[in-house]
C-alpha cells in the first residue's frame, strides 16, 4: 500500500485507494507502460508497450487520460485523442532516444535526401512525427516496412540498432538515423556471456533496440510485448532479459515459476532501468490526478501533421 511522504500530501494517506477514488470523480483513465515502478503498474486500468497503449489512447472515452510513461507517449495520447486533457505525473520524463534526433537537424537530413519514404520509431517528438510518413513500434516495424513499395526508398530514424534490425529482417536497404537508447546501449556482452555460461539452460531474450551483435547471440528477439508471450509460452524454465528491468514484473506474474535474471548493464549501476521512467513515482501520479497539472499542451498545427503518419500505422498494423 502506498503511503504519502510529500509534503504537500497528508501524512498517512493511503495513495492506491486515493488515485482510485480521483479516478473515478474525475473519469479519468491511467495508462501505463511496462518500464514504470511496480506499484504503478498494479494500480493502471491498461498496461503495455507503446502500440497498445497508443490503441487505449485513441479508444478512451475517459475525460482524462493520465500516462504513466515518457513524454513522447504522452505526446501521442493527445495527438490521437485531441480533445481529452491528458496529464503526466512528473513532465520531465522524457526519452534519450527521442533526445538524439533534434527535429531541425533531422530537417535538414530529410532535404539531404528528399526522394525517401521516412519511418520514425514512436520513441521521437511531435516534431519528427510531423517530418515522418508513417510511425512504427518495435511490435509492428517490420510488418510495416514491408508494407512500402520496394522502390521507395527509405530513412529509418531515430533508432539505429532497430532500424538495423527491421532491415535484416525485410532485407531493404535503408538510410539509419544514428540514434540509440541509452538502456539497450549499456547491456554488457562481456558479463552476459559470463552469465551464459553459469547458466547454461537459460535463454537469452532481448529487445530489438540492443546492439546488433547482442542480438545475434540472442534465442528470441521481440518487441516487449513479446518478450513478455515468449516467456509465458516458452518450454524453458530460465531466461537472460536483456531489456528495461520493469518488464520483469508483468513476466513474474505471467509466468511465476520461472528465473528472470536481468542482464547486466557494463557498469555497476541501475543503468538496465531507465531513469525518465523511475521518475514517475505513486505520490506524483496522485498529485497529478488531485490537481490536474502537469497537462501535455500541444500546438494543433504540429498535432495535425503529427496525427496521420500515426493514425497510417494503425491503419497498417491491423
Amino acid at each position: 500500500m502506498g503511503v504519502a511522504s510529500n509534503s504537500n500530501i497528508p501524512a498517512g494517506l493511503d495513495l492506491v485507494a486515493e488515485i482510485a477514488r480521483l479516478k473515478r470523480e474525475k473519469n479519468a483513465v491511467l495508462l501505463a507502460h511496462y518500464y514504470q515502478e511496480e506499484e504503478i503498474q498494479d494500480i493502471a486500468d491498461f498496461i503495455g508497450d507503446s502500440l497498445e497503449l497508443a490503441r487505449r489512447a485513441k479508444e478512451s472515452s475517459a475525460d482524462v487520460i493520465v500516462f504513466a510513461g515518457v513524454h513522447f507517449m504522452a505526446e501521442g495520447a493527445k495527438i490521437l485523442n485531441p480533445k481529452r486533457k491528458v496529464l503526466m505525473p512528473d513532465l520531465r520524463a522524457g526519452c534519450s532516444l527521442s533526445d538524439s534526433c533534434p527535429p531541425d537537424a533531422f530537417a535538414r537530413y530529410r532535404a539531404l535526401h528528399p526522394d525517401h519514404f521516412v519511418v520514425s520509431y514512436i520513441n521521437c517528438s511531435a516534431a519528427i512525427k510531423a517530418q515522418s510518413d508513417v510511425i512504427v513500434t518495435s511490435s509492428n516495424a517490420v510488418k510495416i516496412v514491408n508494407r512500402i513499395p520496394k522502390d521507395r526508398k527509405i530513412i529509418f530514424a531515430p533508432d539505429r540498432n532497430l532500424g538495423a534490425y527491421v532491415a535484416k529482417q525485410t532485407g531493404r536497404e535503408m538510410l539509419l538515423w544514428q540514434g540509440t537508447c541509452i538502456v539497450h546501449e549499456t547491456f554488457s556482452e562481456r558479463k552476459i556471456a559470463a552469465l551464459q555460461t553459469e547458466h547454461p539452460d537459460a535463454e537469452l531474450i532481448a529487445h530489438p533496440e540492443c546492439e546488433p551483435s547482442l542480438l545475434a547471440k540472442a534465442k528470441f528477439v521481440g518487441a516487449t510485448s513479446a518478450l513478455l508471450r515468449y516467456v509465458g509460452e516458452s518450454a524453458a524454465k530460465k531466461f537472460i532479459v536483456a531489456t528495461e528491468e520493469g518488464i520483469l514484473h508483468q513476466m513474474r506474474k505471467l509466468a511465476p515459476g520461472k528465473i528472470l535474471i536481468p542482464a547486466p548493464p557494463n557498469q555497476n549501476c541501475a543503468c538496465n532501468e531507465c531513469p525518465f521512467m523511475k521518475l514517475n513515482t505513486l505520490e506524483k501520479l496522485y498529485l497529478c490526478l488531485r490537481d490536474e497539472t502537469p497537462e501535455l499542451v500541444m500546438d494543433e498545427a504540429l498535432r495535425t501533421k503529427a496525427l496521420a503518419p500515426l493514425e497510417r500505422m494503425l491503419e497498417w498494423s491491423t
